[in-house]
């Protein structure tokens, strides 16, 4: 992308707000969001390493009911993501030896929203 917030790049309380928003609001108008997975660098470090990831971008995996083709168009040139929409079966077959962490519908990082709840900054579903 041509423009990234680089101080955005890792915090989560900047980057997750806009994946359980406007992406996951943006894919929804073209086939249904059945989950969304953090892969990569923040699926296999535990949150509170993740100060150690600044200036890496973000693996999203959002499962849906079909394969989304050139997803990156769906992105905010303010986000530096890594963005895969696959359907069930991709899916499962892109994750069998992979740690990955739940965002939607079963939110694995629940610290952070009740944190970011708080401050009105993430949209629960």
């Amino acid at each position: 992308m041509s423009r990234v917030k680089t101080e955005a790049i890792w915090q989560h309380d900047k980057v997750l707000p806009y994946i359980l928003t406007s992406l996951k609001g943006k894919i929804n108008e073209i086939t249904a969001v059945e989950k969304i997975l953090l892969f990569g660098s923040r699926g296999r470090l535990p949150l509170e390493r993740w100060s150690e990831l600044e200036g890496k971008d973000w693996d999203i995996l959002v499962q849906a009911k079909c394969k989304l083709k050139n997803a990156h168009v769906l992105i905010e040139e303010n986000y530096h993501l890594d963005l895969l929409v696959l359907d069930e079966n991709q899916t499962e077959r892109f994750i069998q030896n992979m740690k990955t962490k739940q965002l939607f519908p079963i939110n694995e990082l629940e610290c952070l929203m009740t944190e970011n709840e708080e401050n009105g900054n993430i949209y629960r579903q």
